[in-house]
Order: C-alpha cells, then structure tokens, then sequence
C-alpha cells in the first residue's frame, strides 16, 4: 500500500477506514458495510497503545464475520503502512494501534510548518455567521453574567473564524423601553441629590454619570420636564455605553456592529415585520393583543406581540431585529443569552419559520449564572456598582488573562463559582498560570537553545523519529489532537473544550520536561536528538500560542 503520513486523530480514521476498504475488496465483501466515519480513541491506559478502533465491532455482523476475525485482518494490513508500527486485536474486536516513530514525527513537522495556521480548517467555509453577545442593557456596568459572554462569545468567535467561517460579533444596544426611564430617572435624581426612585438604579456610577451630564450641559436640570428627560437620556445612556464599551475592549472584547434597538421602531421595521407575520398567519389575534404561535416551536407558552393597547411588546423588536440580520445576509444568527431567557428559543425559531426561513438558521445559547467566590464566602457587592459585581471587579482581583480564562473553561450549560483566591495564585494549581507558565517555558528553552548557538535548521530535514521516548509520544500525539479539539469546540459551540484541552497539553509538556533533556550540558556535542526534541519544544510553543490566541488570552514569553 502506498506511504501515508499521519498526521490528526481525523487522517488516521481514514487510513484505517481506506485500510478496511482496501481489505474488504480483496475478499469481495460487501463496503457499503462500512460506517461512513471511524472512531479513534486513545485508551485510558497507554499500555493498550496510542490509539484504539471499534470498526471491526460496527462492522462484522453485517458481513456475516466474527469482530475478531475482522479486526485480525485489519491488524495485519494496517501494520504493513509505514505509519502503525503494531496493530493488535484486543478483547471482543478492538483494534489497538502503535504509531511509528516517523510518522509521529510528522506531526512535530505539520505544527511547525503550519505555524500559525495549525490548528485551522474549512468546516464553515462559506458560511456568515452573525454572532450576538453580551448586549446588556446601558444603565450599568456588565455584571458577571455578561463578563461570561464576553469572554465565551469572543472565544467563540475566534474558533468559528478559524474553521473558515465569517464572523460579525454583534451587540444589540437596548436604548428604547422601560429600563431605560428607570435610568434617566435615577440618573435626575441624583443630579438633584435625592435618593435613586424606588424602581431606579443605585451606585457610584449613577452619581458620576449624572455630574458628567451637568458638567457637559448646565442648565440640564432647570429644562422642561420632557427636554430635561431628553438631555439626561442623550447624554446619559452615551456615557454609559461609552464606558461598557471600554471596559470590554480592555477585557480584549470588541464588535463588528454595535446595533441600536432604537432604530428598528424609528424606522418602521417593527411595524412591517408584524404586518408580515400578521399576513402568514403566524400572529392571531386574541383578547385585545396579536400573539405570536410560539408554542409550536417549544415554547412554553405563546406570546403577546402587540398589546392590547396597541403598543409593542418587547418581542416585537426581537423578531424585527432577526428579520434584519437575515436581510444582512446571515445565513446562521447565534443568540447568546441569559438563564432568564431561554423561552427566547422557541420564540426566535417561531418567527424565523414565520418568515419562510430555517428554523436553524436561530441558535440560542443559554449560560447560567456566575458567582464570586473568595476566602470561602460569596462576593455579592460591587465597590462601583453597588448592587452587583461587575466585569471591572473580576479584572481588578485577578487581571484580565486569568477572569477570561476563569469565565471560558467551564461550560456556559452550568453555573460557575469563581473562586477569587485560585485565580489570584501564580502557581499551577491556577489553571490559567498553568497553561501559561508552560508556554513561557517553552519560550525558555528556545531562547536557551538560541543562545547556546545551535542551529536547527528546516525541520523538513531533521530526524524526527529519534523521539521515541514515551512521554514523547504522549506529547506529540496531544499536540496532533489540536486541530481536532478546534473543530468539535466549533461545532458544538463549546470554547471550553479548547481550554481543557490546553490544560492536558500543558501537562503532557510538563512531564515531558522533566523526563527528557533537549539541550547539550557542558561540552557534549549537539546530537540530532537534541535537534529533534528542540522542534518538539517549539511545536508544542506553537499550538499552545495558537490556542491561547484563540481564547483571547496572551501567551507570555517570560513569567
């Protein structure tokens, strides 16, 4: 059978899969009964091998064979490629496979020839994805839910940018409705020096916010009722977007389009998507109000659009905004949302059906709520906000690497604890100073091995199958799972897999480290083994600065 480099978990399914082709067709049976994509795993115990198939098990009883004889077959033409070193049947029809040294070189050499780029793919080439999040209201500072979507949704961004797929990060400026009087109100009050209204907002910001409109417009509070209102709203709610708008760009969060809620009443857009929904009959109209038939789109309940006096409820902008994405251009819209939001996903799949579109063409992601932990205890107060703890306390206690990190690595489907006293330390059991610190490590080694005066040369010419050693192996196959970890966290919007992954690759470098010397000591002589676990170094560099980059977190050279 011809040379074949493996490379990823992904190339290695195929030779085995293009392997049972090859073997099922010299025997004239049957390939259709193939699964269309193999399973690789890596056994829990590295003594079974680098990697095990259950394709034989899948497979056999269709081709009227036993699991193991199949895989038996498997093994003996898979261990004539130059890239298995040993296939063994293991138990019912496993297929354990050893990788040959040279063809676990070849990962070193595709991450280091790929720089950069490892790690990417095509999977959303073509695709436009309006991407929105955080979108908290401008009456205060981003509280922690909002920070855990600033984060996860800026990491996310970045992945789906990486599988090919053009990304429009999107925040949707709630400036009409009801909170927003509640702000002007408050923001009146305290020009005045009264107490904030009893439905209003309290805290430092609102005092600071409200001499800022003074200071900018004087005569503010002698105004008419309806012009003061006006000037404290215009400049007000600029003020406090302005400063949510730098607080994220210092978390490393920045949008494509910042979209006014306002703009789709003052257009007319609200009213001609209700019209139109009103026409496919996907509004009826009961008591008084228009309801939208959410229910038939796993709604709890279905929901007022028009009011019974007349006026919009909140949804009607909602609908109106997706109908507008959708004439954008964007073939995928992604929400993501609040724990208090999660009727919003029958609700947006209504009106996109509504509207003749794809249901699927609406994702809702729902994150739970976050909360601060430190010495113990819950931090429930804001020096600033007053009310709640915001995207600038995190920061403040433990810098914006470690709250970004702190907010991505655990799935958005779960509430988080922040435990404050963890994410402050600068040692490993900081998961984040973990990953970095090896990173920075990395960094050393290459610096060393720069001064030291030794030439590496074209990684395409080096001896990379001297790396034989077992943590070698284990960290070259980690470093050739990258590309995998990037996809499947794209596919299914979890930027967590990726930090988790981190944290293995980390430890595998780690291990690595202590086991297997890369420089020369003293005067010996600088051996291809040396060179070869050099470019083993600096691969593992490259995917761990590739992945941080894709979490918006830094990979520092020194720590």
């Amino acid at each position: 059978m011809p040379k074949i480099c493996w490379v990823t978990p992904a190339a290695l399914a195929d030779l085995v899969r293009t392997t049972a082709v090859h073997v099922l067709s010299t025997r004239g049976l049957d390939t259709t009964a193939l699964p269309a994509a193999v399973t690789i795993e890596r056994p829990r115990n590295p003594e079974h091998g680098d990697y095990a198939t259950n394709l034989a098990l899948q497979s056999a009883k269709r081709l009227g064979l036993s699991p193991r004889e199949l895989a038996g077959w498997l093994a003996e033409a898979l261990a004539e490629t130059d890239a298995i070193a040993a296939a063994e049947v293991a138990g019912p029809g496993f297929l354990n496979l050893r990788l040959a040294a040279d063809a676990q070189g070849d990962i070193v050499r595709a991450a280091l020839q790929a720089g950069d780029d490892y790690g990417r793919g095509e999977a959303l080439a073509g695709r436009s994805i309006n991407l929105e999040f955080v979108s908290a209201n401008p009456t205060g500072p981003i509280h922690l839910g909002g920070t855990r979507w600033a984060a996860v949704g800026d990491a996310l961004g970045r992945i789906l940018a990486a599988q090919g797929a053009q990304v429009t990060r999107e925040y949707y400026f709630n400036d009409a409705g009801a909170q927003i009087d509640r702000f002007v109100r408050s923001l009146i009050a305290a020009a005045k020096g009264e107490p904030a209204p009893e439905d209003g907002y309290g805290g430092a910001y609102i005092a600071d916010i409200a001499a800022e409109v003074l200071r900018r417009e004087p005569s503010a509070l002698s105004l008419p009722g309806a012009e003061r209102h006006e000037a404290f709203r215009r400049i007000g709610v600029g003020l406090m977007f302005d400063e949510i708008k730098r607080s994220l760009h210092e978390f490393g969060t920045d949008f494509d389009v910042y979209f006014h809620e306002n703009s789709l009443h003052t257009s007319g857009a609200v009213s001609r998507a209700v019209e139109q929904l009103k026409e496919s009959g996907a509004l009826y109209h009961a008591d008084g109000a228009w309801w939208l038939r959410s229910t038939e789109y796993g709604d709890d309940k279905d929901r007022v659009v028009i009011k019974s006096d007349g006026q919009p409820a909140y949804i009607a902008g909602d609908i109106a905004y997706f109908q507008d994405k959708r004439g954008r251009g964007f073939d995928l819209c992604i929400y993501m949302l609040g724990a208090d939001h999660h009727g919003y996903i029958g609700r947006l799949k209504a009106a996109a059906a509504a509207f003749g579109d794809d249901p699927d063409s609406v994702e809702v992601l729902i994150g739970q709520m976050v909360n601060l932990v430190k010495d113990g205890k819950p931090v429930r107060m804001s020096k600033r906000a007053g009310t709640v703890v915001t995207l600038e306390d995190l920061v403040d206690a433990v810098g914006v690497d470690a709250a970004r990190y702190s907010m991505i690595r655990s799935s958005v489907d779960s509430s988080l604890d922040v435990d404050l006293d963890l994410f402050s330390k600068r040692s490993n059991e900081n998961p984040v100073f973990y990953v970095q610190y090896a990173h920075a490590r990395l960094a050393s080694m290459a610096r060393n091995a720069a001064e030291l005066g030794i030439d590496l040369g074209d990684v395409a010419d080096a001896d990379l199958g001297l790396l034989t050693h077992d943590r070698e192996g284990e960290l070259i196959r980690t470093i050739g799972e990258f590309p995998a970890v990037v996809a499947t966290a794209a596919e299914l919007r979890e930027p967590h897999r990726l930090a988790r992954y981190l944290e293995s690759l980390a430890s595998a470098y780690h291990k690595w480290y202590d086991t297997c010397r890369a420089l020369p000591q003293g005067d010996e002589p600088v051996t291809p083994l040396n060179i070869a676990r050099l470019h083993l170094n600096n691969a593992a560099r490259q995917v761990l600065a590739n992945g941080l980059g894709l979490l918006g977190v830094t990979a520092p050279e020194r720590m």
